[in-house]
């Protein structure tokens, strides 16, 4: 079975900013989906409300239970879904550009986000997922009335600042501490990825070649993919897209560089290359994300 995109959907309970699928909130959730899916271009929280579910998520069994928090990141795959005929959940959908206008960038980094993908669910108290609770049905409040001044800014707001609790929740209330999941891989492993991603970063979008960075690491192209996998559970050509197109997003949104300028400065062979580029991890042209997303806009 080929795997498909998920995608939010639309319909009662589910709640958008001018109908872009960028920042959405789905109040109640009971129905599973079916298939193998993945997420391409959003991060999805998932809180449990009621009864359980189960699924494989990237080769590891989940199960959600009432109060349980799960985060689904981009490029990972879930199937062999199940669920008792009560399970209830809140959701919430967040696209990469929606991480800019939320502020969320500058507060998470990827060592965290590889984290919360090697340890995705939580079990809350019944204090701490009240409290969750609270904030989530007050941001649905929020987006339903939408004739207020500001109105995308404080849902921006709002919705930031829950992910921030639940970023927090995560981090703070997993079984498996960050130091134990660093011992629990190979020193010289955890090493080679962590200098990976710094290379990465540091590159800024401008090397996007698997053998480059494995090159400079003096590793063959191979062994640094099987040692990403094994630390990380992700591949280095993922790390890759993901650090050149936050460099191509900061270009759009907050320069006056031309599409020829920023093609030419992150080193795309030619400004047409790069649009294909853009497109296909965006989905919309440079100049289509730019009169979207340019500063100052809605």
């Amino acid at each position: 079975m080929s795997i498909q995109s998920l995608l939010p959907r639309h319909g009662d309970d589910t709640l958008r900013i001018e109908g872009y699928d960028e920042l959405v909130v789905m109040e109640n959730f009971g129905h599973l989906p079916k298939g193998q899916l993945m997420l391409e271009h959003h991060g999805l929280v998932v809180f449990c409300t009621q009864g359980m579910a189960q699924f494989d998520y990237d080769g590891h069994t989940i199960q959600l239970h009432k109060n349980d928090l799960f985060l689904y990141m981009a490029h990972s795959v879930a199937e062999n879904f199940m669920a008792s005929a009560d399970f209830n959940c809140r959701q919430l959908w967040f696209s990469q550009s929606e991480m800019w206008n939320m502020n969320i960038h500058s507060n998470t980094a990827l060592p965290d986000l590889v984290f919360l993908k090697n340890n995705p669910k939580v079990s809350l108290n019944e204090a701490q997922a009240d409290l969750l609770d609270s904030h989530f049905l007050l941001l649905c409040r929020i987006m339903r009335d939408t004739d207020v001044p500001l109105y995308s800014d404080i849902v921006r707001s709002l919705a930031g600042s829950l992910m921030l609790k639940m970023l927090s929740l995560m981090r703070s209330n997993s079984n498996i501490s960050a130091e134990t999941s660093v011992e629990s891989s190979s020193l010289h492993g955890k090493q080679l990825a962590d200098r990976f991603i710094q290379l990465v970063e540091q590159s800024d979008g401008r090397i996007r070649r698997v053998d480059e960075f494995a090159r400079m690491l003096h590793v063959t192209p191979k062994y640094l993919s099987r040692i990403l996998m094994e630390t990380i559970s992700r591949r280095p050509s993922d790390m890759i897209a993901f650090y050149t197109i936050n460099a191509i997003e900061y270009r759009l949104r907050f320069t006056d560089m031309t599409m020829q300028q920023i093609a030419r400065d992150l080193r795309f062979a030619t400004p047409s290359f790069f649009g294909k580029y853009v497109k296909e991890h965006l989905g919309m042209t440079p100049m289509e994300y730019r009169m979207k997303y340019q500063r100052g806009e809605e």
